[in-house]
């Protein structure tokens, strides 16, 4: 019973949490990493947009010629994703009294960027072979505003929740485990961080492979759209988790 009332606590947190409302728009974030790197990865050429370690990796793989892969596409998402860190990380600073405002504003420009996208996606044309123009044309937005979201959910301090990485997710799953004598804390928010990832990924790779290039980007901006709307919405009432 504890595992499941933990699931509920997160999807829909009780008055007074530390966190507020905040877990269940970090679970929608989640769902919109997996929808752009299926994107990503399935059509761009083996890069992510969200996932910096796995283009640090493939950097690596390129430069000893590895087939497949580009060198320049992963430096290029990982300036992207730098250059949204920074912008990211300003609006941190801007909205550093209220939590629920810098998700909105950062989801506001976050979506802006993922417009671009789809507009470049859809433009490009289903099922057409992606030219070096319309590749860059959709990983820099895409990188940018996930480099947004990732510094934007740093700030926010959710526990267990980061959006983007599972690595220590995972890590936490295992080492806490009552069964090397861990307290076992947070595994249900750690499990649906895990299933919104693997939610949104299968759902992207369906909409690539089934449908075409612009379907899982237009589906994360919706998604973002929601989740800036529901920012504002929680923002009007005041509570502690606010201020973190």
């Amino acid at each position: 019973m504890s595992l499941w009332r933990d699931i509920l606590d997160t999807a829909h947190p009780r008055h007074g949490a530390r966190d507020g409302p905040l877990p269940p728009l970090m679970l929608v974030l989640t769902v919109v990493t997996g929808l752009v790197d299926a994107t990503s990865y399935l059509r761009l050429g083996h890069v992510f947009v969200a996932n910096m370690t796995g283009n640090v990796v493939f950097l690596g793989f390129a430069l000893a010629g590895g087939v497949g892969l580009s060198a320049y596409a992963s430096l290029a998402a990982l300036a992207a994703f730098l250059v949204g860190g920074l912008i990211g990380g300003r609006l941190g600073l801007r909205r550093a009294d209220h939590r629920g405002l810098l998700l909105r504003d950062a989801l506001i420009v976050q979506l802006a960027l993922v417009a671009v996208a789809v507009l470049v996606a859809a433009v490009h044309g289903a099922g057409a072979q992606v030219g070096t123009g319309v590749r860059y044309g959709l990983i820099v937005p895409l990188a940018v505003g996930m480099g947004i979201q990732n510094a934007t959910v740093r700030r926010l301090g959710v526990r267990d929740l980061m959006t983007t990485v599972l690595t220590m997710t995972l890590t936490g799953i295992a080492a806490d485990s009552p069964l090397v004598g861990g307290p076992g804390s947070a595994l249900a928010r750690r499990t649906l961080s895990i299933a919104a990832m693997v939610l949104g990924a299968f759902a992207g790779a369906l909409l690539v492979l089934n449908v075409d290039d612009a379907a899982p980007l237009a589906t994360a901006a919706v998604l973002i759209a929601l989740t800036a709307v529901a920012a504002h919405s929680i923002s009007r009432a005041p509570g502690e988790w606010t201020s973190g």
